[in-house]
């Protein structure tokens, strides 16, 4: 389990993503790279990183779902996720 700190880290980066994305978009467009310089450094999407929404994990994140490897699998074999079976040949 990722630290409550660590969460709201990206959480934080993820409001400030969506707050200046029109401005970015526009800045990049009329090529003004100074006024991109100047926009916090948080605001860019390539800071952002997937994690697990339910535990924080950010390695075997599963896009999909939204969760990583190791929760899809708890609920995956309790039962949790509609749809999802263990295979068996």
């Amino acid at each position: 389990m990722a630290k409550e700190g660590i969460k709201a880290r990206e959480l934080k980066r993820q409001k400030m993503v969506a707050k200046y994305a029109d401005k970015r978009e526009a800045l990049k467009a009329a090529g003004d790279y100074e006024g991109l310089d100047k926009l916090p450094k948080n605001s860019s999407a390539v800071r952002l990183h997937n994690r697990c929404k339910l535990t924080g994990r950010p390695r075997g994140y599963m896009r999909q779902f939204g969760i990583s490897r190791v929760t899809f699998r708890e609920m995956a074999l309790a039962g949790k996720i509609p749809g999802i079976t263990k295979a068996s040949w």
